[in-house]
C-alpha cells in the first residue's frame, strides 16, 4: 500500500472511529454510517490540515468515496511523503 493511502486510511480510521480494516477504496457515506455530514466536515478539515491544501468545493463535493479521495490529493500534487 502506498504511503499517501496509508495516512488517507488513518485519517479516515480516526475520524470515523472505525478500525483501518474496516476502510477500503469502496468505503463512502452510503456504506459507512459513521461518514456522516459532521463526519465529513470532519475529514476535510484534516485532509487539508495533514496535506497542507486547501479543497475546493467541487473536490469535496465529488470526494464519495476513498478511492476519490486518493484521486483528487493525487490530482492536486501532493508529495507521498508529507
Amino acid at each position: 500500500m502506498s504511503e499517501l493511502k496509508d495516512k488517507v486510511l488513518k485519517i479516515f480510521s480516526d475520524i470515523l472511529e472505525l478500525d483501518v480494516s474496516e476502510l477500503s477504496d469502496e468505503t463512502s457515506p452510503d456504506n459507512t454510517p459513521e461518514w456522516d455530514s459532521l463526519a465529513a466536515m470532519n475529514l476535510v478539515s484534516a485532509l487539508e490540515e495533514k496535506f497542507s491544501v486547501s479543497l475546493s468545493t467541487g473536490e469535496i463535493m465529488k470526494m464519495r468515496s476513498i478511492a476519490v479521495v486518493h484521486r483528487v490529493l493525487q490530482e492536486k500534487g501532493i508529495d507521498l511523503f508529507r
